[in-house]
């Protein structure tokens, strides 16, 4: 369905309108084309309604601001519904961008969510190993010395009995495919996770 504009014959009621559809517009930016649209169409078939009821009143300007007091701030209203929104994209395209804008619109909404940026902050950071292995190739990497414990990562306090690097060049190919791994399990335990939320909503 497309959307329309509602037109109103007071110059300062149009200004008005089109300055919140701006605000709705703004509030909405980080969903997709759809969600945006969809919100806008919605609230924008509630402004109409609203101001049906008063079209025979004299005072445009006055009823639609009225209207949109009741109504509330965009960018106040709609946080929760975009944070909703904005996790089920994420969770359907497993989007490195729309996961972490997701969890920060939500990282309001509980201490489960903290856990969740902390675990993909982690991956980021796991990830800084590949730069490390290529400048200090010497010294990043999986370490085994025999009666000792196995070294992961970046060691620069080798003695001279150096423990045996054992990836080798399969040290960049490894993290890659943990790092990926680990996103999507970890996308995976989001996308449960809000599962678990809208069927506790449902009940």
């Amino acid at each position: 369905m497309n959307f329309k504009k509602i037109q109103f014959d007071s110059n300062d009621a149009q200004k008005i309108y089109e300055n919140y559809l701006k605000q709705i517009k703004s509030a909405t930016k980080k969903l997709s084309s759809d969600d945006q649209n969809d919100i806008l169409m919605e609230l924008n078939s509630h402004i109409y309604e609203s101001s049906i009821k008063k079209e025979h009143s004299s005072n445009e300007v006055t009823n639609l601001i009225a209207v949109l007091d009741k109504i509330g701030t965009p960018s106040e209203i709609l946080l929760p519904l975009v944070a909703e929104k904005k996790l089920n994209q994420a969770t359907k395209t497993f989007n490195p961008v729309h996961v972490f804008q997701a969890l920060a619109l939500n990282i309001s909404n509980g201490i489960i969510y903290i856990i969740f940026f902390f675990l993909y902050l982690f991956l980021i950071v796991f990830l800084g190993l590949i730069p490390a292995k290529l400048i200090y190739p010497d010294n990043v990497g999986l370490y085994y010395k025999k009666d000792v414990m196995f070294e992961f990562g970046a060691v620069f306090n080798h003695d001279q009995n150096r423990p045996y690097e054992i990836l080798g060049n399969w040290f960049i190919p490894t993290i890659i495919l943990i790092v990926i791994l680990f996103y999507f399990l970890i996308t995976l335990m989001l996308k449960l996770k809000r599962s678990l939320n809208k069927t506790k909503i449902s009940i």
